[in-house]
């Protein structure tokens, strides 16, 4: 039975300074004790990385979690964050009201977008930003009450939700 996304995870080269971010750009918590590893075959099997090191932390806003590492080895193959035509997972996106208050909020917070303001599509407004470390974030307002996927549809936190039985 799945119930839904649990976690995304991000790498970041300084956890102390995104973790700040993402607090106070999108009110993530850290929840649970922050961890490290080196020299653990264990963890090793568990993210199918030989002889890695990091220091993570779990974040939550909302009804999502988010994994943060910073890996100390190995070192990254890429440096910069993910486009959105990359192979992989490249971004997750924010739900907004007031999505042009919120971008002048986000870049006072030390985030860059390509475009002066959101671009109207169809049922959002939305636009792709890039974090202090370069990764993509999409920000969205949903405009159209017709929406098939507005964030009102998911279960509001506590309740029981199943996607498939």
């Amino acid at each position: 039975m799945i119930r839904g996304i649990h976690h995304i995870a991000v790498h970041v080269h300084d956890m102390d300074k995104m973790i700040r971010f993402y607090k106070e750009a999108f009110g993530f918590e850290v929840v649970g004790e922050p961890f490290s590893w080196e020299n653990n075959e264990f963890i090793d099997r568990i993210v199918s990385v030989k002889n890695s090191a990091a220091r993570g932390a779990m974040l939550k806003a909302g009804t999502c979690y988010m994994e943060m590492f910073e890996y100390q080895k190995p070192a990254a193959n890429n440096t910069k964050g993910l486009d959105p035509y990359d192979k992989g997972y490249t971004h997750f996106c924010v739900d907004a009201i007031g999505i042009e208050e919120e971008l002048v909020r986000l870049k006072g917070l030390g985030m860059t977008f390509p475009e002066d303001g959101p671009i109207v599509m169809d049922h959002v407004k939305t636009l792709y930003g890039r974090d202090p470390e370069g990764n993509l974030i999409e920000i969205q307002e949903t405009i159209d009450a017709n929406c098939d996927f507005p964030l009102d549809n998911l279960p509001p936190v506590g309740k029981k939700s199943v996607i498939s039985e």
